[in-house]
């Protein structure tokens, strides 16, 4: 049975219930969270927690709906409440200037830290202080792609849901274990009791991450803190870490944002990793 034939307006009940999930406070009282465009409610759809589905409901424009037919076929199929909606209370839900026309209600999906570090995790990104959702979602999305086992947010984090953080997250907040809400020194007390060396990165840092490569340090299970865009980590968190580890300037550059030198720091992890000694099988 394809949509309803005539589309959903802005004033609908709904879409009013949807729009609510831009503010934080009602995201957690729900237990709920949006996803837009067509990549991001692809990776919802594919996402399950405990054989559930996180993706509960997705509201189209006819114009959406009828370019993504397969994706919208593949939402119905997974059990989603799939409404046909006008561009306007689309636009409603949206938090992008310009709407992709496909807007996904889902599940929360983050998971207790105690899991996450009892499937002893080898690489693991901790934003301890992060407080842009754009670089906080790109630091995940990141890990991802350097094959970190796990995020954790700390709750002096921004909100993992926030629409931009999950924007710029770009699918990956669906395709690893994230922890939230979780004070700093619990993180780091408990990844280091399960064998996690934690490494904190500052551009002040006292060791540095070309020289850690050369020694040969970097091949065990690492967990690296990132901190805040402008003014780093705060001595008690710097002090929580086996080290400070800065990332070389070879060039003028005063500094590397957050993004840039997270990518920096949990792909050497990788690397090394994946080198002779290092605690993952080299891929083939």
């Amino acid at each position: 049975m394809g949509p309803a034939a005539e589309p959903v307006s802005p004033r609908a009940a709904r879409v009013a219930a949807a729009r609510r999930l831009s503010r934080r406070s009602l995201r957690g009282k729900e237990r709920r969270f949006l996803a837009e465009g067509p990549q991001a409610v692809g990776e919802a759809v594919a996402h399950r927690t405990d054989g559930v589905g996180t993706l509960v409901e997705l509201f189209a424009t006819p114009e959406a709906a009828e370019r993504h037919a397969a994706l919208v076929d593949r939402a119905r199929a997974a059990g989603a409440r799939v409404h046909l909606a006008s561009p306007e209370a689309v636009a409603g839900i949206s938090q992008t200037v310009t709407p992709q026309g496909l807007v996904g209600v889902c599940r929360f999906l983050d998971r207790p830290l105690a899991g996450i570090v009892a499937a002893r995790p080898r690489l693991v990104a901790v934003l301890a202080h992060v407080r842009d959702p754009g670089n906080a979602g790109t630091v995940l999305r990141c890990a991802d792609a350097a094959g970190a086992d796990a995020v954790v947010f700390t709750d002096a984090s921004v909100d993992l849901y926030n629409p931009k953080a999950v924007r710029a997250s770009v699918g990956s907040l669906f395709h690893l274990p994230v922890a939230v809400g979780v004070p700093v020194a619990d993180a780091v007390r408990e990844l280091a009791a399960a064998g996690v060396r934690v490494l904190a990165a500052d551009g002040a840092g006292d060791r540095d991450l070309d020289a850690e490569l050369d020694a040969g340090t970097m091949g065990g299970p690492t967990a690296w803190i990132f901190g805040n865009e402008a003014w780093g980590l705060p001595e008690p968190t710097r002090a929580l870490a086996d080290a400070v580890v800065r990332v070389p300037i070879h060039g003028q550059a005063e500094s590397l944002n957050l993004a840039t030198a997270a990518a920096v720091c949990l792909y050497a992890s990788a690397r090394a990793q994946r080198a002779p000694g290092g605690c993952r099988t080299p891929a083939r």
